[in-house]
């Protein structure tokens, strides 16, 4: 937020933020490959410490090989390391992959949960990763999904001065109407990708330098 910036005002600049990157970003969507909730599910936990494009390379043989949650939670953790090795910290996600389909299995007929309480319990999914599957699996708009862009933009834009995920996203969620979570998230995402990068900001490109605050143009 700006310095003296009325209630009122940073409504009305936040809210022409969103509406110019929606203007610049009109097909901002998630960029992970998937063709089922449970896909979905298991790229976002994949994508922890991990680009979405190394993500998408893994998941096709990924997913022939264990095509549901049946399959995966019968998985041999040494085989499954050794497919999704280049994602990184591939034992920890071995585990937290088998976990979480085998919950499936056991506890939600092979379904993933559609509210968060339920979803974030599973292992491997917490909060954030719960918002990518209900906002873009079911069009649930249960929150903000917070990732080292949305916080670096929103910090940036200033939409808050909290440096911590949790309070960023309360901060998102008061700010914003419900109805655009799910993609105000993706059009952060996109625009930090493509201009507002981490040590570089491209502001002499940026459409919304004007209303941004840490603009150096």
């Amino acid at each position: 937020m700006t310095a003296r910036e009325s209630a009122a005002a940073r409504r009305e600049r936040v809210a022409e933020i969103y509406d110019l990157l929606l203007a610049e970003y009109p097909d901002a969507k998630c960029a992970l490959d998937h063709a089922s909730p449970f896909e979905l599910a298991v790229a976002t936990i994949l994508s922890a410490q991990c680009t979405d494009a190394r993500v998408n390379m893994v998941t096709p043989e990924l997913f022939r090989r264990y095509p549901d949650p049946e399959a995966l939670s019968a998985a041999l953790p040494e085989e499954l390391e050794e497919v999704i090795r280049s994602t990184g910290f591939f034992r920890n996600k071995t585990r937290n992959l088998i976990g979480m389909a085998a919950a499936l299995v056991e506890e939600h007929g092979g379904e993933l949960p559609r509210n968060m309480k339920e979803l974030s319990a599973l292992p491997g999914i917490g909060r954030k990763t719960a918002n990518v599957v209900l906002g873009n699996a079911f069009g649930i708009d249960e929150g903000v999904v917070v990732d080292t862009h949305v916080k670096r933009l929103s910090r940036r834009l200033g939409f808050t001065a909290e440096a911590t995920p949790e309070k960023i996203e309360k901060e998102l969620m008061a700010l914003f109407p419900r109805r655009v979570w799910t993609m105000l998230a993706h059009l952060l995402i996109w625009h930090g990708r493509r201009v507002c990068n981490a040590r570089r900001p491209l502001c002499n490109r940026c459409p919304v330098s004007h209303r941004c605050p840490s603009s150096a143009v």
